[in-house]
């Protein structure tokens, strides 16, 4: 009982630290009330897009957009660099785009760490909306402990599931590669939203653990 309550107390905090960074923050306790929360936000007949995430599928928003009434902008469908840059304008012009943050500060800073850029490019400018879904686990002290979180405790298990070899998918841990295959090329720190786009990113912090 006491847990979930510090975890409550943690979720208003960080609330707190968005809203004086221009974006907001809501607190869902489980994952059903995150996708009945997420899907209030979308309108109906919306463009939809999305950037690699385990979190947005494991509350099952990929489904439900998949299945529901709306332009869906899915860049898995290409079959080469080409079309990926293609879907990518269309992307960067959507509606609503879905993600989830590699790591989030008490303060409601966002840490988030890409191998070729498209999903921290659409989260800082382009899509009209973007709807983040973020576990508790992904809650650290500041930037520094983020981008030592992501590097060893994230980057990992990515590596894994997208069968690519780097130190970190051997080893468990970071290795600071330069390799074709690193997944650690662009890191962003979202410090603030711009005032004219205020409210524009939306986090919603689910008191269950999501994603890596």
């Amino acid at each position: 009982m006491f847990l979930n309550e510090a975890t409550k107390l943690r979720a208003q905090t960080i609330i707190k630290g968005l809203e004086k960074r221009n974006m907001e923050g809501v607190f869902c306790e489980t994952k059903e009330d995150a996708l009945t929360k997420a899907l209030s936000y979308i309108e109906e007949g919306s463009s939809v897009t999305w950037g690699g995430s385990m979190s947005i599928s494991e509350i099952g928003l990929m489904d439900a957009v998949k299945n529901g009434n709306y332009e869906i902008i899915d860049r898995s469908v290409a079959k080469n660099y080409d079309e990926q840059r293609e879907i990518f304008s269309k992307a960067v012009l959507a509606d609503y785009y879905l993600m989830s943050s590699n790591a989030i500060t008490l303060d409601g800073e966002l840490i988030n760490i890409d191998g070729t850029g498209n999903r921290v490019a659409c989260l800082t400018y382009g899509p009209k909306n973007v709807i983040m879904i973020v576990g508790m686990n992904k809650v650290v002290n500041d930037v520094e402990d983020g981008i030592k979180r992501v590097r060893n405790f994230a980057s990992p298990p990515n590596t894994l599931r997208l069968g690519l070899k780097t130190p970190c998918s051997m080893t468990g841990r970071c290795g600071d590669c330069y390799g074709d295959t690193c997944i650690c090329s662009q890191i962003v720190v979202t410090r603030r939203q711009s005032a004219a786009m205020r409210g524009r990113i939306k986090i919603i912090l689910v008191g269950e653990s999501l994603g890596y």
